[in-house]
């Protein structure tokens, strides 16, 4: 067999990991093993993952295969994102202009925030009663 060229990104995104891998194709997209609609059923979580294909114009140029881990399902459609975009630089370093200024080569730096000790949650507080 003959070793095809393959470009690797890392993405990650709340608490959600991908390792995101792209080779010459038709532009299928593999995603734990299992196509990306039957992944993602939501359009706009498709269109998260589609968006660096989209914006630099190699949406049909490239089959994707991507493994993610952790997190739900929108932090793992940001962490296959940023992935892509990381991996899109192996393959064309000249793109980077284009997929930065988007904010695709950013890591969202956002994160869940802690329970706080004698509360209901992060910011939430039991019901006071003065009585």
């Amino acid at each position: 067999m003959v070793n095809q060229v393959q470009y690797y990104g890392t993405g990650r995104r709340k608490t959600a990991a991908a390792r995101v891998f792209i080779r010459p194709g038709a532009g299928e997209v593999k995603v734990n093993g299992r196509s990306l609609d039957d992944y993602f059923p939501n359009e706009v979580l498709k269109m998260i993952i589609k968006q660096p294909l989209l914006l630099t114009e190699t949406a049909e140029k490239f089959d994707i295969v991507a493994s993610v881990r952790g997190g739900g399902s929108a932090g793992q459609a940001g962490a296959i994102r940023h992935g892509i975009s990381r991996a899109l630089l192996g393959f064309n370093i000249e793109l980077r202009g284009r997929l930065k200024s988007a904010g695709l080569l950013t890591r969202d730096p956002r994160r869940r925030e802690r329970k706080k000790y004698g509360q209901r949650g992060a910011r939430a507080r039991f019901q006071f009663s003065k009585r």
